[in-house]
This record gives structure tokens, sequence and C-alpha cells, in this order.
């Protein structure tokens, strides 16, 4: 099979030009209009589609639905397309093995067809799911993220720390990507705990002079607890001006104070889409880069779209992905919810807060929804005395699910039944059920939580069938 250069499928040119980055970004969409914008997600879903209608998933996943081609005529019916989820992938996967019948490529005319990259999830529930580029698309992906890291401040002087995982997750390589073809900035790709020790990467950080840590906040935070153990000190021995990554409901505030104060951004995305939204310089929620992507929030269970400001699982639709596999109306499971007001940066994207939680491993305790990836948003708005690391653990206790939290105090403070009631009390006051609490020293939960050692810490362990 003849297959195109990565250059000349990628396209460089091209995606400088329909996907700016740095400076261009904000000329071309500062004091845009709604119907500006639109126009141009018009223009780019006709494209997606004309190529999704070629790929045999949507072909059967659509065609079951009866629908036909001329049914969709813009983003005003794309509610009658269904959604999708990671299972409906991973059913495909079993169907057509090994990559299931979501790949393009044999749409593209023999001798100008793309090649495929192959980078898979982390498989932590199960199989791992195959992640599959084009070589434009995957250097889309890198430019968005570029574009969010260049207004949240990074530049080409700077010497960014990474602690994203390798292998075949996707997430250490989208990051190296994007810092040395569009960021030009010094990259130190040292990986999880796992891949570069804990102990040795912030020894890296101070000696190699990082100015820039990017990662999950969990791993961030804990890799400032290991600094201070090594008796090298945030903000005096590691100067750095700024953090980005995912924080999670728990926000920067806990991350800030564990680097000294410098400054913390947030950014969402998961491994099929890449980058969905950022923060921008203001923090005034992340803004989603709607010029290549559609974004609906719909309600868990009826799946309708959510009022303004009422949370609901996050639905993308890539537009710029007709090259290898079409993303459309891929429900994440992961919860968000709008922000209301004009943007401070005079930008037309919508805006959203960022990760609240799953929706896929909501737990129901006596008819209560308790969802575990929220509870450390809780505890780190209420506690002071938390740690910032917790593990929820479910349980059959008779003929009811019960549910432990396990939670790590800071240092210096011990666990005793007094202090213990004090965290069920507050857990029952917000959740609405009774939930037992477990309090422990720090680092006690990082083997079980795998903090340093995983791309996205263990949250919720179930036990009842054991």
């Amino acid at each position: 099979m003849n297959l195109m250069s990565y250059d000349e499928a990628a396209d460089f040119p091209r995606i400088r030009l329909e996907y700016p980055v740095g400076d261009a970004f904000l000329e071309r969409y500062r004091g845009m209009s709604r119907d500006e914008l639109r126009a141009l997600q018009e223009s780019r879903f006709q494209s997606v589609m004309r190529f999704a209608w070629q790929v045999p998933f949507y072909q059967r996943l659509w065609g079951e639905k009866g629908i036909e081609p001329g049914d969709i005529r813009g983003l005003d019916d794309i509610t009658r397309l269904p959604v999708y989820s990671k299972s409906d992938l991973m059913a495909a996967v079993e169907r057509c093995p090994p990559l299931g019948d979501f790949d393009g490529q044999h749409v593209h005319p023999v001798g100008r067809r793309p090649q495929v990259l192959i980078q898979t999830t982390s498989g932590t529930t199960g199989r791992p799911q195959p992640l599959l580029y084009g070589p434009f698309s995957r250097e889309v992906q890198n430019a968005l993220l570029a574009r969010v890291y260049r207004m949240q401040g990074m530049t080409s002087e700077d010497v960014v720390h990474s602690v994203y995982g390798f292998g075949m997750v996707n997430g250490g390589h989208y990051i190296r990507e994007t810092i040395l073809h569009w960021i030009g900035a010094r990259l130190l790709s040292a990986g999880t705990g796992a891949e570069t020790r804990s102990a040795q990467q912030v020894a890296l950080m101070r000696d190699l002079g990082a100015s820039v840590l990017v990662g999950f906040g969990d791993f961030l935070r804990r890799l400032a607890e290991v600094a201070r153990e090594q008796g090298i000190e945030p903000g005096r021995d590691i100067r750095l001006r700024m953090v980005s990554g995912h924080l999670g409901p728990e926000g920067r505030d806990a991350i800030s104070e564990a680097w000294g104060g410098c400054a913390v951004y947030d950014w969402y995305g998961v491994g099929d889409t890449g980058l969905i939204a950022g923060e921008g310089p203001d923090q005034d929620g992340m803004y989603v880069m709607e010029d290549a992507h559609h974004l609906e929030l719909v309600h868990p269970e009826s799946g309708q779209l959510v009022a303004e400001g009422e949370p609901g699982d996050m639905v993308c639709t890539c537009l710029f992905k007709d090259d290898i596999f079409p993303i459309i109306r891929f429900n994440t499971h992961d919860l968000t919810e709008t922000v209301g007001g004009t943007s401070a940066l005079g930008l037309p994207f919508k805006r959203i807060l960022g990760f609240r939680g799953r929706s896929d491993n909501m737990v129901k305790l006596r008819g209560i929804n308790v969802y575990p990836s929220a509870i450390g948003a809780l505890l780190a708005a209420e506690r002071a005395d938390y740690a910032g690391e917790f593990l929820c653990e479910l349980h059959r206790e008779g003929v009811r699910d019960e549910m432990t939290v396990w939670a790590e105090l800071r240092a210096g403070i011990q666990p005793d039944a007094a202090l213990v009631e004090v965290w069920q009390t507050l857990l029952r006051s917000r959740l609405g059920v009774d939930i037992q609490v477990r309090l422990v020293g720090p680092g006690a939960l990082a083997e079980r939580t795998g903090v340093e050692s995983r791309q996205k810490p263990i949250r919720l362990v179930d036990r009842r069938s054991t």
C-alpha cells in the first residue's frame, strides 16, 4: 500500500491557517460573532459527515436507527444521531478484530492514503481501547493543546517537566509532540513515577531548571510531597512559573500551595478527541475550542440536552477528524456544566467548568446517587486536615451496599474516633447517606491508588463480590 508521508498528510501549513496557535489564534477569534463561528462549524461538520458515511462503524450505527445521509443537513439535526461510548467501540473491536470497523483509511484513494497511528487507553476498567489517528487529526490535536498552553503563558523559553505516561497510552506522546512540534520549549519527558522514580524526577526538575510542570493533578501534588521528603523545597529549589494539567474537581489551590504559589491552569480532553477545552489567563472557566469541537451536555439518564448551568455528560463531535476515525456524538461520560457570562478575552467560545466526575461510576447507596470522583473535591473544600489522597471502597454488609472512604491526613495530625466522627458527619450532611471513614497518614494510600505509577489513580474499589 502506497501511503502519503507523515508531513504531507499532516499538512502543517493548512493547520496553521485553519487552527491557529498563539497570537494568531486570538487575532482570528477575538470579537468574532457566534453566527460567524457557527458558519465555520457547519462547514467543517459537513466535511466530517461526508467522510463518516463511508466508515462501516457509522453506516451500521446510523443505519440501525433508520437514518439516511440526507436526514442530517447540519448541526441543528445532530441530536437525531445516536450517541455512542467506549462500550460501543469495544463491541466493534470484538466484532472486527483487531481494530474494529471505525478505521476509514480505505476511504482515501490509493496512493493518497494517510498512515494510521495507534495508541490505546490505559485499560483501567478492562481491555484497552484502540485509539486511531491520522497525521492531520493528530497534529490538529497537538496544535489545539499548544494553543491552550500558549494562552496560559508557556513559551519556547520554558523548561517543561511532563509526568504523562508513555507506553501504549496516549498521554506522554501527545504532550511530547505538542511541545516539540508547536511550542519549541525544552522538554523533560519524565513520565509517571513508575517510569522515572519520583525522587529522581524532583532532582531533575531542580538540576535542569524546570519552569513549567504538566500532568494529572493527583501526581503533581504527590510530587511536591516527594520533593520536600528529599529536602528539595518547591518555590526555592524548584521555581515553577506555572502548572498546567488535569486538576479534577479538587481545583487549583492545593496544587498552587504545594508548588510555592505558582499559577495553576486546568484543561480537559480524552484520548479519542485530544484537548476539548482549556483555561485562559482569565481563569474564568475552560474555553471549548469550538472551531474544532461541537460539545453537547446531556442528562446521564435521559440523554436530553441539559439547561445552562446544569451538570451533564460531555458528548463531543470533532470537526476536524475526516482522515481516519471521525468522532460524532461520542459520550465521554465525564460530567461538567457551562459557565455563564461573557469572555474577558473577547472570544466567542462557550466555557465549561471542567471535569466534575464520571456518570458511569456513579454508585447508588440506599437510593442516593454518589459520585466517588467528586468526594475528593468535597474534602478539599471542607477539610483543612485533608492531605489530598483518597480511595472509595464498596463492600457488602448483610443485604446492603456500603462505602468506606479512606483518606490521608496532613503530616502531624493523628486520627482518633472523634475526628473520624467529624468526617463521617460531614459526608452524611453533604451526600445524604452514611459513609464510613478511615483516616491514615500521608503517603499511606499511594500503593493502593497507584498515584505514582498510574496515569490516573484508582479512586473506587468494588469488593462486593469478594
